[in-house]
């Protein structure tokens, strides 16, 4: 059942919990966390980053997921991840995308604020939901060897975020509040006074990106304190990698793709198993 996002995290809201956000860029995962979603009785979003959508082509990943929404009676919502210009955006919304982030937080705020509400005017219009960001979330969904703690990271001012919701009429919002995308050598500090305040001041949905390597602990908190949307990509991308390597050693003959495929299959499901229990959206369908 394909959804938009601004529903599901509508019913989050009110259950006290937050919806994982999966990337796929493939039939594979979005097989895997399709069927971790109906295990478990909980929704989903499914996103492509650009980079995603580059590689398999906006049409084809666009209907991959799609039919899968459609054959199963878990919400998915389709969402655009990071996308960069209001030219992605539209690309997506007439592909069937049933939710966008627009990111415009590399830009000076009136840039960003001109970005945002350029993208949630044409989206609104078409029943699509949308999510901005403001204040920059450091790096790519991938194995980093540096610290965490040497990023030069951006943080979300509440006050400012106000005024960007108020101003741009956003359904949700992407924080940073020191999280970061990809896997460290250290572990995220999140700042959980600034959440605080940043919930005190934003009565729309909080999205939390670089969901992967944050403790269970402080994801927890941080879903206490307003967080209805987490971010996860590394770490299905070290599952599904990391099952194929494991595969293809033991059995360094095999050609057949689809007898080794459902190895790196299994992986992922059981990561994006892990997630939804832990954000507390299992049994919520």
């Amino acid at each position: 059942m394909l959804v938009t996002v601004k529903k599901l995290l509508k019913k989050a809201e009110k259950g006290g919990y937050a919806v994982g956000a999966f990337n796929t860029p493939n039939l594979e995962i979005t097989k895997a966390i399709i069927q971790a979603a109906e295990d478990l009785k909980s929704p989903v979003v499914i996103s492509t980053s650009e980079g995603e959508i580059n590689y398999a082509g906006l049409e084809f990943i666009s209907k991959i997921v799609r039919i899968a929404a459609n054959e199963t009676k878990m919400p998915v919502a389709l969402h655009l991840d990071h996308g960069t210009s209001l030219k992605m955006a539209l690309m997506c919304i007439q592909a069937g995308y049933t939710s966008v982030h627009i990111d415009g937080s590399v830009l000076p705020y009136d840039e960003n604020v001109a970005l945002t509400l350029s993208v949630a005017e044409v989206a609104h219009k078409e029943g699509v939901s949308v999510e901005g960001e403001l204040g920059h979330i450091e790096e790519h969904s991938e194995l980093h060897k540096g610290k965490i703690k040497d990023l030069k990271i951006k943080k979300t001012d509440p006050e400012q975020a106000k005024k960007f919701v108020k101003e741009t009429g956003i359904d949700s919002l992407a924080v940073c509040i020191g999280n970061a995308h990809g896997l460290y050598e250290d572990e995220p500090k999140l700042d959980f006074d600034l959440l605080s305040k940043i919930k005190d001041n934003v009565k729309i949905p909080l999205v939390l990106h670089g969901g992967s390597g944050i403790p269970g602990k402080d994801i927890k908190k941080a879903i206490k304190l307003g967080v209805r949307k987490i971010n996860v990509n590394t770490e299905l991308r070290v599952s599904f990698i990391g099952s194929l390597k494991s595969a293809l050693d033991e059995n360094p003959d095999e050609v057949v793709p689809y007898k080794i495929f459902p190895h790196a299959l299994q992986s992922v499901e059981r990561t994006v198993e892990e997630k939804i229990r832990l954000f507390g959206s299992r049994g919520k369908v």
